[in-house]
């Protein structure tokens, strides 16, 4: 346990309903006591998950009329006694609440601090600690699900059933290190060679969540192209469902790219509106085309819009040729006019989807190809269990290195002492990802993107 007292506003700076200020720490209750009032008494003799009435005072002087929640070690977020001010929401108000928490023996947590102590205190785990930041930046149904999964401990049993398997295993070879004469009997060899293959494709199960959790954390980038006046803006309204971009039957309006994020079908889509590729008339409208080349090059995904009420230009071709790598799906625009236009046979190998930006016609048909874009070569089910991140994926990885060649060398009837350390590997590396084996800089480094407060 840690001996210091914490505090922090533990919601978003600015005006709102309320402001909450959250202690946590063997102080807590003490620091309760010296600025808040009550008709109930005393915070330090309240019973423990309870919410009182009262007043926040300073020197005498009433700072505001306030809650106060109560939650006692153990059962507290952090395991700590815990106490939260729920004032009025003003930065003002909540400053000077803060404030008045260190000036009564708490210090200013760091980031993520809390979730720390959780974490120290064997509350969470540390891929548990992680989903909560995961919970909080969830843009999406589908993201949010696979967070809560992961807060609730899906990917920590997982992990640590294999890890139990993998320290079995690990005792059987190092208990035969005691008779370094004599060589692996012929059943034991087997078993331990079935049973590391097992775990290393469960291991490999894991990992195939890699790319997914990527894109539910971090989303996907699509740049819609085209030249201008086909309805690029007008696509990513009705994409939107909202007018974000400004529409008029002026070609060029779109100067520069417009960005805004969008659900489709759980997945966090950034979409940028590009300005129409053409000669630049101006410097302004140049900017804007070069950004377009940089977002065309920089997107995961190209939609290309073209026009059904006119032909393609040479320019067009031209411009389709250069790009053609990058597009997966063309949308042909204004369906619901006469129709002049026709496909060249670069567009053989793309998804195409009709639509009317202005009757809405052909939207749900243009989500669908997005989602088949996105998740095509994953194995990907709707009711997405958890994901691994980034770091899991760095330490999974490491640890089905050091088993195949543990493998090996088995294989090969290695001395059991060098067969021994690349099972140790692998057990550290798979340690990593629920906090077995954790250094203080990798603890820093994964709380400190969590916000303040939390």
């Amino acid at each position: 346990m840690i001996d210091d007292t914490i505090a922090a506003i533990s919601t978003p700076i600015g005006e709102g309903g309320i402001a909450i200020i959250r202690v946590s720490g063997s102080k807590a209750l003490t620091i309760a006591d010296q600025m808040f009032i009550a008709r109930t008494g005393k915070p330090s003799a309240f019973a423990t998950h309870t919410i009182h009435l009262g007043k926040i005072v300073r020197a005498g002087q009433i700072v505001d009329h306030a809650m106060l929640s109560v939650m006692r070690a153990p059962g507290s977020y952090t395991t700590e006694d815990t106490v939260e001010f729920n004032c009025h929401g003003g930065m003002f108000v909540a400053r000077t609440v803060l404030s008045l928490c260190l000036e009564h023996g708490a210090r200013l947590a760091e980031p993520g601090e809390f979730t720390k102590r959780a974490f120290l205190n064997g509350r969470l785990d540390l891929a548990q600690a992680e989903a909560v930041m995961d919970l909080i930046s969830a843009k999406t149904d589908r993201a949010q699900l696979a967070a809560t999964n992961a807060l609730e401990g899906h990917l920590s049993r997982q992990v640590e059933t294999i890890r139990v398997r993998l320290i079995t295993i690990l005792a059987h070879i190092e208990a035969q290190l005691d008779f370094p004469e004599d060589d692996l009997p012929t059943a034991t060899r087997d078993t331990l060679l079935r049973e590391t293959r097992d775990i290393c494709s469960e291991l490999d199960k894991l990992l195939s969540t890699g790319r997914e959790g990527k894109i539910l954390r971090q989303g996907v980038s699509i740049s819609i192209i085209g030249r201008p006046n086909v309805g690029k803006s007008s696509l990513m309204n009705l994409l939107l469902g909202e007018e974000r971009s400004i529409v008029t039957s002026k070609p060029g309006t779109t100067r520069d790219t417009i960005e805004e994020f969008v659900n489709v079908r759980g997945i966090p889509i950034r979409v940028t509106d590009t300005a129409g590729i053409r000669s630049a008339r101006g410097v302004v409208e140049a900017i804007g085309i070069n950004r377009t080349r940089k977002a065309i090059q920089e997107s995961d995904l190209t939609i290309l819009v073209v026009d059904n009420s006119r032909r393609l230009s040479e320019a067009d071709e031209d411009f389709i040729s250069r790009y053609k790598d990058k597009i997966e799906i063309v949308v042909i625009n204004k369906v619901d006019t006469l129709s002049r236009l026709k496909l060249s046979d670069i567009f053989n190998n793309v998804t195409v989807v009709k639509v009317s930006c202005v009757t809405g016609f052909g939207r749900e048909q243009l989500k669908d190809a997005i989602e088949y874009a996105v998740w095509r070569g994953l194995k990907h089910q709707d009711s997405t269990d958890f994901t691994i991140n980034e770091r899991h994926l760095e330490a999974i990885t490491r640890a089905v290195a050091s088993l195949q060649e543990g493998i090996n060398k088995i294989e090969s009837r290695d001395t059991l002492d060098v067969v021994a350390q690349f099972y140790r590997i692998g057990l550290s590396a798979i340690g990593e990802v629920v906090g077995k084996t954790s250094t203080e800089d990798l603890l820093s480094s994964i709380f400190s993107n969590f916000c303040i407060g939390k």
